[in-house]
């Protein structure tokens, strides 16, 4: 159990050494317009996989994302962020124009005990004619834990089916919400937020919301617009404020966290960037 928990820990406190891994840095503009009543995905869908590595103590991480409109559109988008134990490793930004499918597939190296999360927002904007804009939206995401011990088989799961990977789990997932949660209950004080008055989502909790399950605490009917809105906040204040590749800085930002008002009036997104700065947006509904 000693090494379990040391295990965890040294994976943790790797990361302060990870540098940003960034695919692309092409820059478009996700903004929100009303549903398109015709237009709709066929597929959006982002995966992670397992790879063996060449070596004992390495392996590699296949991180995909794919999409596909039912026709072309003006501007098909769409945008992922990868999470390591709660901390930001990489953003993948990729748009055509008159275009149905994207398609992206990255490798990242990893080693040691780790849970990998990818969130992902799927855009496609519809020009009609001059005066009528529409889009089209979807959100998804993955996970995958990768269990990397020496005194066992090196093991991938994104749902436990074993004793043994139920256990590595809960350690895993209480070690990381550890670090999270002092990381939210920081940010909550800077700005004097008031825990009880919100419902708090994890950025990564979003591809379990649709219009079938919406964000709670949000009017009625509302949720494609305030998730469409909220996703071109987060690209133009979040996803482009990300330094590139050349950055020196090892990466430090950890989950967003979305704060939905209980009276309905409002969201709000608390994160740290990479350099370290306290940031806060605020949506009204």
């Amino acid at each position: 159990m000693k090494y379990i928990w040391l295990s965890i820990c040294v994976s943790l406190l790797s990361l302060t050494f990870f540098y940003f891994y960034q695919v692309t840095k092409e820059e478009s503009v996700v903004k929100y317009f009303p549903i398109d009543e015709e237009g709709k995905f066929e597929y959006a869908e982002t995966s992670l996989s397992f790879q063996e590595g060449e070596g004992d103590d390495e392996y590699e991480v296949g991180w995909k994302i794919k999409s596909k409109s039912n026709e072309k559109v003006y501007l098909r988008q769409d945008v992922s962020l990868l999470y390591v134990n709660g901390r930001l490793k990489g953003v993948v930004n990729k748009w055509k124009e008159n275009a149905d499918v994207i398609n992206k597939h990255s490798t990242l190296h990893g080693e040691d005990t780790k849970k990998y999360e990818a969130v992902s927002f799927h855009h496609g904007e519809i020009h009609k004619d001059d005066d009528v804009i529409n889009s089209i939206q979807a959100t998804s995401g993955d996970l995958l834990y990768i269990i990397d011990s020496p005194h066992s088989n090196r093991i991938a799961f994104k749902k436990p089916e074993t004793k043994e990977e139920e256990k590595w789990k809960n350690k895993l997932d209480h070690s990381i919400y550890q670090q999270l949660t002092a990381q939210w209950d920081e940010l909550k004080a800077y700005y004097q937020i008031p825990s009880e008055k919100y419902e708090q989502v994890p950025l990564t909790d979003l591809p379990s919301y649709n219009e079938e399950n919406p964000f709670p605490f949000i009017p009625q009917g509302q949720y494609n617009r305030i998730s469409g809105q909220l996703w071109e906040g987060l690209y133009k204040n979040y996803v482009l404020g990300i330094k590139d590749a050349k950055s020196k800085h090892p990466i430090q930002s950890y989950i967003p966290l979305l704060l939905f008002d209980k009276k309905g009036k409002h969201l709000m997104v608390l994160y740290e960037d990479d350099q370290g700065e306290k940031n806060q947006l605020i949506q009204y509904y």
